[in-house]
């Protein structure tokens, strides 16, 4: 319960240790400034040796601390329980000493109970709560007097030393509520926006294995309809063998059937590979080659200029069928929107850093609008008249299954350039479904 309360909140076991471990740094020497003050400046009789040892013992235990939190190992849910304890008992012990609950600093014991609620469950906030509460108590019958002041003077200086000290007292409670609320508060938002991230991401994942199934269905149908189109192509090429443009019509129709024939098996492959588990190692030089090659066939009207940088093309990266086709979508694309334009210049560039794999798609359209931006691929939206909307919905998906992103920026002398940014550790490490 307690591993699971640290992972929701913005706090986990291990952070708050080291909240707890910078604040008790910062209240030992508040401490000791505020000693030195009372006993050395004010000159009142306080027991200074007994309160520097409670002082030196939690100085002790912060140096432990410090030294377990750089150990790096796992911090257990009810550790930071037992510091708020130590922490809660040695301000008590101080307090006990200093007046009790007359000290102005006695609402101090608020704060373990705010640090325990932003990272503990309530299980535990609960015990805190109920510690300072009885601490706070136990003050209000056994405690140290101050020492007595007497004359008229003396007694208005105490009084507005209590005061002063009533009002730091509540600047350090109104502070550290502030902080801690509105970091929850900040946390809170972030968590309800990945939410929605992570709905919206599940809508189209339903809608992509929607749309897989059918497509798996239409494809075993339309096996038999293409092969009858294939071989009467065939038929009608020899028919008309005399006719030189008939006959080029014909290659062309049966250079398509082949394609759609292909596209079914690949189709096939994918899946067959998807439940598998299988991935394919090559090369970056060879996946785009492989990519120019199926564009190629698939828009011979497009003018596409593929550029892979020298340092990346000879590395060897784990790739699934779904990414190559997710290029080849994008490059689909950035065809359409170039060819609307009244140009057919499509650009592709490969590169790579220590850790990222990029490619670049550009075209020369008129650009996206900004109202298409904020889709970000998730939903099935073109803003082609007979789009489908899966390219990018689909590019955006295979992007994020490899742990990667895919943005759309402006290029430099219009058009649109698809970034896709791939971490190569997950590329030399590919995702298992």
């Amino acid at each position: 319960m307690s591993n699971q309360a640290g992972r929701s909140w913005p706090h986990g076991p291990r952070q708050l240790v080291a909240t707890l471990a910078w604040l008790r740094l910062c209240a030992v020497g508040g401490q000791l400034v505020t000693i030195a003050f009372v006993a050395q400046m004010l000159g009142l009789p306080i027991p200074v040796g007994r309160l520097l040892s409670a002082i030196a013992v939690l100085g002790l235990f912060n140096i432990v601390v410090f030294w377990r939190l750089r150990l790096k190992s796992r911090i257990a849910g009810w550790e930071p329980v037992a510091h708020i304890a130590i922490d809660t008992l040695v301000l008590g012990y101080l307090l006990y000493l200093t007046g009790g609950a007359s000290n102005p600093f006695v609402s101090l014991l608020v704060m373990p109970i705010t640090l325990a609620a932003t990272a503990l469950p309530l299980r535990s906030v609960v015990a805190v709560a109920i510690l300072a509460v009885v601490t706070y108590l136990l003050l209000m019958r056994f405690f140290v007097p101050l020492p007595e002041v007497s004359d008229a003077g003396s007694s208005g200086l105490f009084f507005n030393l209590h005061l002063t000290g009533m009002a730091i007292s509540f600047a350090i409670t109104a502070g550290m509520l502030g902080f801690f609320i509105a970091r929850l508060a900040r946390a809170l938002r972030a968590k309800q926006a990945e939410a929605e991230l992570e709905r919206v991401r599940a809508l189209r994942d339903e809608g992509i294995l929607a749309i897989a199934t059918q497509a798996a269905s239409t494809a075993h149908e339309l096996n038999t309809p293409l092969s009858t189109i294939r071989t009467l192509l065939g038929e009608l090429t020899r028919e008309h063998a005399g006719s030189e443009t008939l006959k080029a019509d014909f290659q062309i129709l049966i250079g398509q059937a082949d394609r759609c024939r292909d596209i079914l098996r690949e189709l096939v492959k994918v899946g067959s590979n998807q439940l598998a588990g299988i991935v394919e190692w090559i090369s970056v030089g060879e996946l785009c080659a492989a990519t120019r090659d199926s564009f190629n066939l698939l828009r011979p009207e497009a003018e596409a200029r593929f550029t892979i940088d020298d340092a990346v093309g000879a590395r060897r990266i784990a790739v699934v069928p779904a990414l190559h086709h997710a290029i080849v979508n994008l490059l689909n694309n950035a065809a359409d929107a170039s060819l609307a334009n009244g140009d057919a210049r499509v650009e592709m560039s490969t590169r790579a850093d220590q850790d990222t794999l990029e490619i670049r798609v550009r075209d020369h359209g008129r650009g996206m609008r900004a109202a298409s931006r904020p889709n970000g691929g998730f939903g099935f939206q073109s803003t082609k008249r007979n789009g489908l909307g899966l390219g990018l919905a689909l590019a955006n998906a295979t992007a994020e299954r490899f742990g990667g992103t895919l943005n759309a920026e402006a290029a430099d002398g219009g058009g649109t350039c698809q970034c896709l940014r791939l971490p190569l550790a997950r590329l030399d490490n590919p995702p298992h479904e």
